[in-house]
């Protein structure tokens, strides 16, 4: 079974591409506000380094958000109309869930910007806290409260240290069924406001 895989919901574009599992590529690089110039190319490069045409893809894994609201719907749209005109299963996940650290306990971060956070705590194929937006004084408060937990993603912004994670493995692995999609065209983005 060959996956697709596509994340373009912070500043990184990442294409990857799996067989039964295994990751057999990935294109990852900084592309902050230029995912929509390169996604569709490097797809097309990565297929075509691995010798796979696009009616050989088996499934699309996309992250679906939150994140930055173009980056989000950059990758959401070329999943969705692949996962279409292919006739293939979708499966949409948080961006947020692509950060854990394993089956580690893991609260899984991203910058939301105006002194907020993007939070998700997961264990394994558990959520222990539905992905929600958070002040970052209250993230430093639920982090001293959970010490034992790994502090996941790109978290400078908050001068600390996420724990390395394969966001790749992680989206390679995240074709469970709650994640799959069941009706690609009403297939939405998760864009995370105020509460």
């Amino acid at each position: 079974m060959i996956a697709l895989l596509l994340d373009t919901s912070n500043t990184n574009l990442s294409v990857g591409l799996a067989q039964d599992h295994h990751l057999l590529d990935e294109i990852q690089y900084d592309a902050w506000q230029q995912q929509s110039e390169f996604l569709v190319q490097e797809i097309a490069n990565i297929l075509d380094k691995n010798h796979i045409e696009r009616k050989q893809i088996d499934e699309i894994i996309v992250s679906k958000g939150p994140g930055s609201y173009t980056g989000v719907r950059i990758a959401m749209t070329v999943g969705k109309t692949m996962a279409f005109a292919l006739n293939k299963p979708l499966f949409l996940v948080s961006s947020l869930e692509v950060y854990k650290k394993g089956s580690d306990r893991s609260v899984c971060l991203m910058n939301a910007r105006s002194k907020r956070s993007y939070i998700g705590v997961y264990q394994g194929d558990e959520i222990l806290l539905p992905d929600t937006i958070m002040e970052n004084d209250q993230i430093r408060l639920y982090l001293a409260a959970h010490p034992d937990y790994k502090v996941c993603g790109d978290v400078s912004y908050l001068q600390m240290k996420g724990e390395q994670v394969d966001l790749l493995e992680n989206l390679m692995n995240a074709d469970i069924m709650r994640n799959k999609v069941t009706d690609v065209l009403s297939a939405k983005p998760v864009y995370l406001k105020d509460l």
